[in-house]
């Protein structure tokens, strides 16, 4: 660590070069320079069918809906009320196959461990770019805390431009990931498990049908289940920054509730969108 990174001693040129230095985070400059790192893992294009046919980035995976069997008999094989939580079936999934996206076993969330199981990905999207230049926008986020915090400065004063740095950083964050294609939002829904069959049903048909999203999944039954506990359900979305679909790249590099940085965890919320709405969801972008 060089003397920029760890000289904080709260002096006004300190905090105002530290200051510089978040102003100076270029996202376009900073994925060029990436673009051209030698060594990162290529996908391979491999569509199901043709653009005007069928997709299914699920195909061949045993707890996914498969296009050789109808929506019903796959809430059949498959329902969350009493299908067991295994490693070999840690969520059940259901795509919009009307939407091409690259097939599970390819996606670059296979070499980022906790993301395995996110939204099938959008060909040509680079999660690894956000996983390394969102770190790196962090770092920058807690030595900037650091410094105000030393800085002598009136508590206010801090807590203000802390606030003010915390929302340029998640500008950025997903400002990068659209510029890579990493666009996925996720809806996260909760129910009674009571009612999870019959709510997963409504989700999976819709999503089948080309009317909601592009892909979805649930929870099964997990051994250890409190049947006072909400199951949930996700719903992914093509676009986390369109908010008419509204709907996802903070999975990607660890940012959860009560994270280290005080980012918040979710884009929108449903009193954003929905300010009288009962329905208990929130919307993080993948």
């Amino acid at each position: 660590m060089d003397s920029e990174d760890s000289d904080f001693y709260g002096d006004d040129e300190t905090v105002s070069h530290l200051l510089q230095r978040v102003a100076d985070f270029d996202v376009d400059e900073w994925v060029q320079q990436q673009r051209v790192h030698p060594g990162r893992p290529q996908r391979q294009t491999n569509f199901l069918g043709e653009a005007s046919g069928l997709h299914n980035p699920y195909a061949g995976i045993s707890y996914a809906w498969q296009l050789t069997e109808t929506v019903d008999d796959f809430l059949s094989r498959l329902p969350p009320a009493t299908t067991d939580q295994t490693p070999e079936v840690p969520w059940i999934f259901i795509c919009n196959p009307w939407i091409p996206r690259v097939h599970k076993r390819e996606g670059q969330g296979q070499f980022s461990r906790g993301n395995e199981d996110e939204a099938p990905e959008e060909e040509g999207s680079e999660p690894a770019i956000v996983a390394e230049g969102g770190l790196e926008r962090l770092h920058l986020v807690s030595k900037f805390i650091e410094g105000m915090q030393r800085s002598g400065k009136a508590p206010s004063t801090v807590e203000n431009e802390i606030a003010k740095e915390r929302r340029q950083a998640t500008s950025d964050i997903l400002k990068l990931a659209h510029l890579v294609k990493v666009r996925t939002g996720k809806w996260m829904l909760f129910c009674p498990a009571t009612e999870v069959n019959e709510v997963w049903e409504i989700v999976a048909k819709a999503t089948a049908n080309n009317e909601l999203g592009i892909a979805a999944k649930v929870a099964p039954r997990s051994p250890l289940e409190d049947p006072r506990k909400d199951r949930l359900l996700c719903v992914y979305t093509a676009d986390f920054s369109d908010t008419a679909d509204v709907g996802h790249a903070f999975t990607y590099i660890g940012i959860s509730h009560g994270n280290a940085w005080g980012l918040r965890a979710s884009i929108y919320s449903s009193t954003d969108k929905f300010p009288s709405s009962p329905v208990k969801h929130e919307t993080e972008e993948t």
